[in-house]
Order: structure tokens, then sequence, then C-alpha cells
């Protein structure tokens, strides 16, 4: 049976909308959620425990989908082990719309806990505006030092806002 052959012939279908089968088997299109749902599902399979980190766009479509729609800021630390596959993904903080306290003490004792040997670090910008602070790189440079004196590595640091996600490492910043 074609997609189209449930619809009514009274529905136009755009090539643009992604249909769903209901549980009568009728085609429908797809809510925003939905896909939101399917997708969370799919980059979480990417971004798994023990999943090697051979793809950064991987790490930054998950951050996107889980940070990005966020209306209050929190700061993940993605803990790595020495062939850089994945030891886990951790909330760390959370905080306001506009600010969170991290501690670099607890990102220290966390990556101890779980023998990380790297890590990426990320947090987001409610504000839609993906653009780094200068708290920001002072932070990064804070936990780069921290995490040095117990031979973990910081590899990245991003910044997710809505769609757009900026790397400290590719701009040269870790």
């Amino acid at each position: 049976m074609s997609p189209s052959s449930s619809l009514s012939s009274a529905e136009v279908v755009r090539a643009d909308v992604l249909l769903v089968r209901d549980a009568e088997g009728c085609y429908r299109p797809a809510l925003a959620e939905e896909v939101l749902q399917v997708a969370r599902r799919v980059l979480s399979r990417r971004v798994r425990r023990g999943a090697t980190m051979s793809s950064p766009q991987a790490v930054k479509d998950h951050l996107r989908l889980h940070l990005g729609v966020l209306e209050h800021e929190v700061f993940c630390v993605l803990y790595l082990d020495a062939q850089h596959r994945i030891i886990e993904l951790r909330q760390m903080f959370r905080g306001t719309v506009s600010q969170t306290s991290v501690y670099p003490r607890e990102v220290v004792k966390e990556a101890l806990s779980l023998n990380a040997a790297a890590v990426v670090l990320a947090h987001n910008h409610p504000s839609g505006a993906a653009e780094p602070s200068r708290a920001d790189e002072f932070l990064t440079q804070t936990l780069k030092t921290a995490l040095a004196l117990v031979d973990v590595r910081v590899l990245d640091h991003l910044v997710v806002a809505g769609a757009d996600c900026v790397s400290f490492a590719e701009r040269g910043l870790v």
C-alpha cells in the first residue's frame, strides 16, 4: 500500500511533509513532537556508551536536539575514555535563563570517578546567540587547567543555541 493510498482523495500531501501510520494503518502528517522524539532516539544511538567519538557532527547534532530547546542554561560534560569512546554524557549543572554556576571541583571529581581520559564540555545559551562569551572562554581555560592536573584532556567546548552550535576547538580556543 503506498503512503498516499490511505489518504482521502481530497487530501493533498506536500513533498516536504513526513507521514506516520496510525494504529488503524492510515497515514497522517507527523506532529513536530513525534519527529523530535524519533530524532532523539536516532541521535542517542549515535552518542551512546562505548561509541567512539569519530564523528563530532553526531555529538553536535545530539547536543542541539537536547540542549537547543531548553529555556534555562545547563552545563554538560561528555566523559571519554583513552580511545575517546563515550563513557557518559552528564548534565552537571542547571542554571537560570542567562547563567549557570559551574564548579571545576565537581567536574574533576566526576572525571576521576568515571576514570575519564578526556572530556567534551557543552552548555546552551537560551538567548539564541551561540557566540561564546568572555566568561565562557575563561571557564574553559579554568576547567582545562584543573582537569590537566589529573591528566584529563579537554577536547572541545560546544555552545548550543537553538539550531546553532559553536565549537571552541574549531575556533582555536581550546
